[in-house]
């Protein structure tokens, strides 16, 4: 039975983003040995869209109140994008320390996160 999710965010600097999931986000992590640490993740849902291409996945944490998100962070000094607002959300993004992308964003629309 399918229990859990895992993530793998690529990086050109993974210890840079490793650092910034574990002290700017303060997400609970353990060591899976060398360093390598494996972060736990809020309640998460998966959603299938139609694109015209295969093999491309984007990677979103959400919150309720982007706002406030984005002031904490900012005051932590990460700067997030200019906020956009499609019709399922408010969406910004975050550059990580690698130089990736992650993107944060408050739903409109109802959540499977919390179902069980």
């Amino acid at each position: 039975m399918i229990n859990g999710a895992h993530i793998i965010i690529y990086s050109k600097d993974a210890e840079a983003d490793r650092s910034f999931f574990k002290d700017v986000l303060g997400f609970r992590h353990i060591d899976a040995g060398h360093g390598w640490l494996i972060f736990a993740l809020p309640p998460a849902e998966v959603a299938c869209h139609p694109g015209d291409e295969n093999d491309q996945h984007e990677f979103y944490l959400m919150c309720d109140d982007l706002k406030t998100v984005m002031s904490a962070l900012d005051a932590k000094g990460i700067h997030c994008s200019e906020v956009q607002e499609p019709p399922w959300g408010l969406l910004t993004r975050i550059t990580l320390p690698g130089g990736g992308k992650l993107g944060l964003y408050q739903p409109r629309h109802p959540t499977a996160a919390t179902l069980k």
